[in-house]
């Protein structure tokens, strides 16, 4: 669950920091945190389905591995700016 929460948290501010970085991916600061959120979800799940979702375990055992936790900020953040970048195109793609 820690994970879980860690991966949403980092897609959030991914999403945003991308939106900052590229300005024509930015779609807002509500829509950048969506998109963010959503893409750090991912991010998260197919981290721990490769293999690398140690974090939940490391959390089950009372000591947290901070390897597991900048993986799950690396593969939150990532997914969000990922995410949020498919959102941007698509949405210009409807607005032509």
């Amino acid at each position: 669950m820690f994970g879980t929460i860690v991966s949403l948290v980092a897609g959030a501010i991914g999403g945003n920091v991308a939106g900052g970085a590229l300005k024509d991916l930015n779609q807002g600061t509500l829509i950048n945190s969506i998109a963010g959120i959503a893409g750090g979800g991912l991010g998260g799940t197919i981290l721990s389905m490769v293999g690398a979702g140690g974090l939940a375990d490391a959390a089950a055992g009372g000591g947290l591995d901070i390897g597991a936790i900048v993986g799950q900020l690396a593969s939150g953040g990532v997914g969000g700016g990922v995410v949020l970048a498919i959102v941007a195109v698509v949405r210009k793609a409807l607005a032509k």
